[in-house]
């Protein structure tokens, strides 16, 4: 699909149609990131879609997908690429051999890693850079070139400019403040857990085969954890798993004893687990407040 068009409407159809279901804030903004050729920073909870987000577009646009997983510790040569020092040095041997010399800082000579692949890729792409906030400021700066100027350079080898339509998405849970540059080069995406009638669309979308009710039930359920002092509040695919896993174990209209034997599937502390089991099951019935 090319940007020139893509509308608002169209941008909507075409996320619905590989499942991922927006609303019109985050449709705006990433309409206006393809058109404006700009990077988008989506923050918010854990298990809220950032990720989905960038790997949905690249299914809904039919676009080439890249990834850099940041961690902590991660260097420039694991975002970009290294030189591959053993081809070097029997590239070498071979010269001195033949009593020639060998120019080894070429591009036959370097592994290219996924943001130089997805800057130099012929056809449109998206890559996602995730969890920004987990690599260091050294990190992080490099990028502003990439991101602002659309060129990368590497040593001793040269720069190279961004040769495609290329969506860069970049995701942070705020474990660290992100460079002022960082955010001044970017659109601004928030997301936040849904309300409950927007996730139970999302997990109907994902989950079509479970019944209403049992939907309804989870989805409220999930609301009132997210709600209490937790120490993770569940994601919306654990929403969808509970959903699965109730479905599996043939429990349409499951009771609160199954609901609690299945809690492993959303809460992920044991301590989390106390909480909920004590404060949420205390009542009996389904409860249904949050429609």
């Amino acid at each position: 699909m090319n940007t020139e068009q893509i509308t608002p409407d169209i941008l909507t159809r075409a996320l619905e149609g590989v499942n991922y279901l927006p609303d019109e804030n985050l449709v705006i903004t990433l309409f206006l990131a393809l058109q404006m050729k700009k990077p988008i920073l989506v923050e918010g909870p854990p298990g809220t879609g950032k990720t989905e987000l960038a790997k949905a577009t690249s299914r809904a646009l039919g676009r080439e997908f890249f990834r850099v997983q940041c961690y902590e510790g991660i260097t420039f040569e694991q975002i970009v690429g290294e030189w591959n020092y053993q081809k070097q040095l029997l590239q070498l041997e071979i010269s001195r051999q033949k009593s020639g010399e060998e120019d080894i800082f070429q591009e036959g000579f370097f592994i290219k890693r996924p943001l130089l692949q997805a800057f130099i890729n012929q056809q449109p792409a998206v890559i996602l850079i995730d969890e920004i906030d987990k690599a260091d400021e050294e990190v992080e700066s490099f990028l502003l070139q990439a991101l602002g100027e659309k060129e990368i350079t590497v040593n001793d080898l040269g720069t190279f400019q961004l040769a495609n339509d290329l969506l860069v998405v970049l995701t942070s849970n705020s474990q660290r403040t992100l460079l002022d540059e960082t955010r001044d080069r970017c659109l601004y995406l928030y997301l936040d857990y849904p309300d409950p009638e927007r996730e139970l669309e999302i997990v109907k979308a994902l989950v079509p085969e479970a019944p209403l009710p049992l939907l309804k039930e989870v989805v409220s359920l999930i609301q009132r954890i997210r709600r209490m002092d937790i120490l993770k509040k569940p994601s919306i695919r654990a929403t969808v798993d509970w959903v699965r896993s109730l479905l599996t174990l043939g429990e349409e209209e499951p009771s609160p004893e199954v609901l609690t034997e299945t809690l492993g599937v959303v809460v992920k502390s044991q301590e989390d687990r106390k909480k909920v089991k004590e404060h949420l099951f205390k009542l009996e019935g389904h409860l249904y407040d949050d429609f």
